[in-house]
């Protein structure tokens, strides 16, 4: 395992983190497969490979972790996800009793109640005029509808506890640096918040939760195995998508013509945020393990190593893509992995899509012009990309 030329790449500082667009072509323009001197991992930024990777969980194992830390080794600061950080055979029946629960009907049900909320919303915000699209939409949105939508009480810290363990969980994937310790220091608290309110008696009975609990104790698994699975969409169904959501309010407010595309066409409402997820990657990345030698390309990655697989760079890859780091509402975007692919695509796309799309539907229906009134400032994540704030100026039609 000889240093190449990307190998000093660290996708960890905050110059990575900030703007990754230039670190993840010189790791993808570096060979099919790279290793870092640093962290003493492997890391994966192309489309094709990234995507063989994610389809081919045998040799990629999920059940090290996602993180940059092996759970196999010491304890871990919390308990495994037996969804993002389980292999067939847990995964597939843990899977199955998740993906019972998201019926047609439940699906239609929640798509009628973020609409109404996200046109709540965006009026308010239009009577105002101006506003900051995360801490005024972009949080506030998902936070809200997710947890009516599983059946949890709506309060302040509802909204606190979520977003706090959105980030625990998400820097908690990376190294042990500032990031890592601030996000830890109340990470107690905020678990013990999350295992009460993901347990069954805690839950509403006729959200998803519930729903989730019930098919679990059918399918044979105990009270804490669907505390866990209801948990496993708490980051899933609302850190990303408030990511999502700022980064589409930033790529429509920035871009006239693209959102003059979007106001004269309705239709492609889903897919300016499909685009938006594709463009921007809120997830950068997430770890396998690799149970036998692997080859990418003219790479052999021997068994045992951690693999850090760069959805990020995937999605701007121009051997997939042309012009990738365009916004382009009208790009034909399927194959783009910013959920993920394979058995371990997000459990929460769906809700998220949802999520997106009724903002940015209300948002093209009833404002006539976005547009930023300053910069917009990034929110550093050791594997999650979002905004800390983002200012703008609507006009209501």
């Amino acid at each position: 395992m000889s240093s190449q030329a990307a190998a000093d790449v660290d996708p960890y500082s905050d110059e990575f983190l900030a703007e990754p667009w230039d670190g993840l072509a010189l790791i993808r323009e570096a060979g099919s497969a790279l290793w870092l001197n640093r962290y003493g991992v492997w890391a994966i930024a192309r489309h094709d490979d990234v995507m063989a990777a994610l389809r081919d969980p045998d040799t990629y194992s999920s059940s090290h972790g996602v993180g940059l830390a092996d759970l196999a080794v010491g304890e871990p600061w919390r308990r495994p996800s037996i969804l993002v950080e389980a292999d067939p055979p847990q995964h597939t029946l843990n899977r199955k009793v998740v993906a019972g629960t998201m019926t047609p009907k439940a699906l239609r049900s929640l798509e009628e109640v973020f609409a109404i909320a996200a046109v709540r919303m965006v009026d308010e915000l239009l009577a105002r005029r101006t506003f900051d699209g995360v801490h005024d939409l972009a949080e506030p949105f998902p936070t809200e509808v997710f947890p009516r939508a599983f059946g949890i009480e709506i309060t302040d810290e509802t909204r606190r506890r979520l977003l706090d363990y959105g980030s625990l969980v998400f820097n908690g994937n990376g190294v042990q640096n500032e990031r890592f310790h601030a996000a830890i220091a109340n990470a107690a608290e905020t678990i013990a918040w999350v295992t009460a309110t993901c347990a069954r008696d805690a839950l509403r009975p006729d959200g998803i939760g519930a729903a989730i609990h019930e098919a679990a104790e059918a399918a044979g698994l105990t009270p804490d195995d669907g505390a866990l699975l209801v948990r496993s969409f708490l980051s899933a169904g609302v850190d990303t998508t408030v990511s999502g959501i700022a980064f589409a309010l930033r790529n429509l407010a920035a871009d006239r013509d693209q959102w003059q595309l979007l106001r004269n066409d309705p239709s492609l409402t889903r897919n300016a945020f499909e685009e938006t997820i594709r463009r921007e990657s809120p997830v950068i990345g997430f770890f396998r393990m690799t149970t036998r030698p692997a080859t990418v390309g003219d790479v052999e990655i021997p068994a045992g190593q951690k693999v850090l697989l760069f959805y990020a760079g995937a999605n701007r890859d121009p051997r997939r893509w042309a012009d990738p780091d365009h916004f382009d509402i009208r790009r034909k975007v399927s194959g783009h992995l910013g959920y993920g692919i394979g058995i371990h695509a997000c459990v929460g796309m769906v809700i998220a899509r949802m999520e997106g799309e009724a903002v940015v539907g209300a948002l093209r229906a009833r404002a006539q012009r976005i547009e930023m009134t300053a910069p917009a400032v990034p929110r550093l994540n050791n594997s999650l990309r979002g905004l800390d704030s983002l200012p703008l100026v609507v006009e209501p039609v």
